[in-house]
């Protein structure tokens, strides 16, 4: 069979030849895609992106023990239309952060490690860049030792341990916020979780009788509370009142059990008869701290409420979802 010749190189050469340039064409555009495509993610090797802190990270509670879930939700100041989202990880704040994997929606979902770890999440936009970003939070993690002989210094304060000496003066600050009652979560079976670990733990009630000991407890008709400045509003089904409250104090109460609790006290600074003339925190604290969640007393007689010890509703942070609320009072 003959071939026709071009300068020399038959027909068939020539074929081969440019095939083989095809091929090397092609290979080239791949790797310029590869090369492109780990560009446009580089982001998921950046372990320390920078964009504005416009992202608030829900979910996390007071305290976890070593190996506790944990799971927090990241929710925008305002909407956006991106949904790519990166989680970060570090041991603490000297440490460098650490693409958390398999961590790319809103919600997250790990376990508590070691205490001081920090976690925060970055929003990116289309262009693959840092469009916004939370501040760290801190996993704060409390293993509680043996309660009748090992108690550490917050525990013992916590469950109602401790001197005189040790209880300070607080501001109406340490209590600002946007509050929920959580009654409405007893009343919808939201708590019955939390009930039904008590009883696994306790033994001494069931699940049933702990739900009614806490529906009295937590009965209320004001379901939200917003504690600013000097200024306690209280959400009353459709009304709203507001008082200007100053600081009346503190009472040290010994319970029938022999542990204690301190009321903070304040009183109504003008006289208003639609609003009561005292109030009183107890939130397991004992100095200037802020509150995690309370306890609130309500009336015009201030040493009658000090007796007062069976009804004590709740709040907790409006922010909070009756799925955060739960894990934390099970990690009490």
């Amino acid at each position: 069979m003959k071939f026709l010749s071009v300068k020399g190189l038959s027909v068939l050469t020539l074929s081969i030849l440019l095939l083989i340039g095809c091929q090397n064409a092609d290979l080239q555009e791949g790797e310029e895609q590869k090369a492109s495509s780990a560009t446009e993610h580089e982001h998921d090797n950046s372990n320390d992106p920078q964009a504005p802190e416009e992202v608030d990270i829900q979910g996390v509670a007071d305290h976890y023990h070593t190996g506790d879930i944990v799971e927090l939700t990241a929710v925008l100041e305002e909407e956006s239309d991106f949904d790519h989202w990166h989680w970060y990880i570090r041991d603490n704040q000297d440490d460098e952060w650490d693409l958390a994997p398999e961590q790319e929606t809103s919600n997250f979902k790990g376990e508590a490690t070691n205490n001081g770890q920090q976690i925060k999440v970055v929003l990116y936009n289309d262009e693959h860049e840092a469009y916004v970003q939370s501040e760290p939070i801190e996993i704060v993690i409390d293993d509680h030792d043996d309660h009748d002989h090992n108690h550490s210094h917050d525990d013992e304060i916590y469950n109602g341990y401790f001197e005189d000496s040790q209880v300070k003066d607080r501001a109406l600050s340490d209590w600002e916020g946007d509050w929920q009652s959580v009654y409405p979560y007893l009343q919808d079976g939201t708590l019955d979780e939390v009930f039904t670990h008590k009883s696994e733990q306790s033994g001494d009630m069931t699940a049933e009788e702990y739900k009614e000991y806490y529906d009295y407890g937590y009965e209320t008709d004001v379901d939200r509370i917003i504690i600013q400045e000097d200024t306690v509003t209280f959400f009353k089904q459709d009304n709203e009142l507001t008082g200007e409250y100053v600081y009346d104090g503190y009472e040290i109460l010994t319970y029938e059990a022999g542990n204690r609790g301190v009321r903070f006290i304040f009183k109504l600074a003008e006289d208003n008869d639609e609003l009561p003339q005292f109030i009183q925190f107890s939130d397991h604290n004992i100095y200037p701290t802020d509150s995690g969640h309370y306890h609130l007393y309500w009336g015009n007689d201030r040493e009658a409420l000090l007796d007062e010890v069976e009804n004590w509703p709740t709040y907790y942070p409006t922010e909070m979802d009756g799925d955060a609320i739960v894990h934390e009072m099970i990690a009490h």
